[in-house]
């Protein structure tokens, strides 16, 4: 085990964090050689096992991402922008994996990120999971055959925690749609209606948002049309299919060059 490339994973104590610390334990291809969390966490200075409620582990949760760095081939994160954006930075100067799974980017955000990507080798995605990652495909194929008498609709479902929206998955999805379509989805987004919106426009990719209980993820996509219906569908049950998804990104990347990356590039989609 001890010959395993190293990981480290951020923000362990949340759902995700712990999830994947849990598939690196079982994994064969890494091994778990870092635990980071916020400064100011009451799991600092814990031992990870303890505090994650198992049997010891002899890793102490840290706030010092720098140091937890040292000894690891790459990173695996699902945090927030910021955050991201700092650990992003640091893999690059130890020339580390950075896989990304953090969702809630601003433009801005992305911009840094793609230019740090330009000098690490970086794997963003919204998601994870092969099935959405099929699913994309297919939303892509669907809106270049159908033209604008078709209205796209991105309807995506999640838990009561989350705290962005439209979540990272159903952005994707409709970047897709709109590369499909052979236009910019920042010109034909269409977002948070309420009240007296007026007539839909034609062309635009609508987005709908739902939040409540134990959601893992579910999203559609809508083709509606005259007389016809078109939807897509991805129903997340298994919060661990995402992280499974982000080690085989991990892996992956220890042999790419350095760049940025989606889960179609690890699934060999692309």
């Amino acid at each position: 085990m001890g010959d395993l490339p190293g990981v480290v994973i951020t923000g362990v104590s949340g759902r995700m964090g712990q999830m994947l610390v849990r598939e690196v334990q079982a994994s064969e291809k890494l091994r778990l050689t870092g635990a980071v969390d916020r400064a100011g966490h009451d799991w600092i200075g814990r031992d990870l096992g303890l505090a994650m409620g198992g049997a010891e582990t002899e890793l102490l949760v840290t706030d010092d991402a720098e140091a937890a760095f040292a000894e690891a081939r790459a990173i695996i994160d699902f945090t927030a922008p910021a955050a991201t954006l700092g650990f992003s930075r640091l893999a690059a100067e130890r020339g580390l994996v950075h896989v990304i799974g953090t969702t809630g980017f601003s433009d801005e955000e992305l911009d840094e990120l793609a230019e740090v990507a330009k000098g690490s080798v970086q794997v963003r995605a919204g998601n994870m999971s092969l099935g959405v990652n099929l699913l994309t495909l297919l939303t892509r194929k669907v809106a270049e055959a159908l033209d604008t008498e078709f209205d796209i609709e991105i309807v995506e479902a999640h838990h009561n925690r989350k705290v962005d929206a439209p979540s990272g998955t159903a952005l994707m999805l409709g970047e897709a749609a709109a590369e499909g379509r052979g236009v910019s989805l920042a010109d034909a987004s269409d977002r948070g209606r309420d009240g007296i919106t007026g007539a839909r426009k034609a062309g635009d990719i609508g987005f709908s948002a739902i939040r409540g209980g134990d959601i893992v993820g579910e999203h559609d996509v809508i083709f509606a049309g005259p007389g016809e219906r078109i939807i897509l569908r991805h129903v997340a049950s298994d919060r661990a299919l995402f992280a499974r998804g982000a080690l085989k990104a991990a892996s992956w990347a220890l042999d790419q060059e350095p760049g940025f990356y989606d889960m179609l590039d690890v699934l060999g989609l692309n």
